[in-house]
């Protein structure tokens, strides 16, 4: 790219640098250096000019990602989830799980990660140890008293910490949903009641206000609404915007027909949770998003009545987006819809 060689400097290394960065971004340049050296023959005023536009747009160009990017600087996003890769395989949940916060991480935004320690996850191999000075209270659900147990472990490629809720009533056992035969667990719903509990409290310990809140998966579908009913005096939270995503049908049948009663046991309006009569998924995530600032479809395939219940909602909402194409349709829709 000779044209890029700036012959009104008579310093061909700074041509060779420019160039060098503009090859690396895939971009030729040498019109506009060319047009350039023209302007140069008419006028040194000129020059100054258009010299300081183009050194700005290159420098620009040299910028790293994380510093172009940066469009959730110093934001405090809490995620919360059913599942997350690398811990449990790989599904839609597990996935976007951990491209959402790698996302918010990679553009400046501060983080944390919530999801249940179940059974099948292997502690040794990913390093998971208890927080002593997180752990020991006893969350009541349903008139009883449950132990709290916090871990941590980090994904070390991304250098992300990631806070597990833990009980061995619950969460002990070696599956995460359902028994060998495909049999949803008969206590979920307390599962789901005791999850939603125990991050709000462990935040609270960790004195960490988020601004944004964003739940994936059906057995964090509790949060926004206990953050907006049983937690609706907390300052912590007072202005934290809760995001819902919401992902194509999970499981079949229903979860236990007493837990629109053990959600009253907490306080709660019945008339809060009434489609919980029948608590099956799609019911679980109306609540969900009901109690929410904003919806994000994860999923093309969501059953026609759950896409019109979130139609009839007046919050944002943001259209499904392929993988390759969510850092910037979520980010901007942070910025542009959760946050103003």
């Amino acid at each position: 790219m000779t044209g890029v060689q700036c012959a009104h400097s008579g310093d061909k290394t700074n041509g060779a640098v420019f160039s060098a960065l503009l090859q690396t971004k895939g971009i030729e340049f040498f019109f506009t250096v060319e047009n350039l050296h023209i302007q140069v023959q008419k006028g040194a005023k000129i020059l100054q000019i258009q010299l300081i536009s183009i050194i700005f747009v290159l420098l620009q160009l040299c910028f790293s990602d994380k510093q172009k990017k940066a469009f959730m600087n110093g934001k405090k996003v809490l995620f919360v989830s059913s599942e997350l890769v690398p811990y449990l395989p790989e599904n839609p949940v597990s996935l976007m799980s951990y491209e959402a916060p790698r996302m918010v991480n990679s553009n400046g935004g501060q983080i944390r990660i919530f999801m249940p320690r179940y059974g099948n996850i292997n502690e040794r191999r990913h390093q998971l140890h208890e927080v002593i000075r997180l752990s020991g209270m006893n969350l009541v659900i349903n008139d009883m008293d449950m132990p709290l147990i916090i871990k941590v472990a980090s994904i070390p490629k991304e250098r992300i910490q990631v806070y597990f809720i833990d009980n061995d009533e619950y969460f002990k056992r070696k599956a995460t949903f359902a028994d060998a035969d495909g049999n949803l667990f008969p206590d979920n719903d307390e599962r789901a009641i005791f999850f939603a509990k125990g991050v709000v409290e462990t935040v609270k310990k960790l004195n960490w206000s988020p601004d944004i809140i964003h739940v994936h998966g059906w057995m964090a579908s509790m949060v926004p609404l206990y953050l907006r009913k049983y937690y609706a005096d907390e300052p912590l939270f007072a202005d934290s915007r809760i995001v819902t995503s919401v992902y194509g049908k999970d499981f079949e049948g229903e979860l236990d027909a007493e837990m629109i009663n053990k959600i009253a046991f907490d306080g709660i309006d019945k008339e809060e949770v009434s489609v919980l009569a029948k608590p099956e998924y799609n019911n679980l995530l109306k609540v969900a998003v009901d109690h929410s600032d904003a919806v994000i479809l994860a999923a093309e395939d969501l059953s026609e009545d759950l896409k019109n219940h979130i139609d009839n909602l007046s919050v944002p909402v943001l259209p499904y987006v392929p993988l390759q194409e969510a850092e910037e349709a979520y980010t901007n829709f942070y910025n542009t819809e959760v946050l103003k």
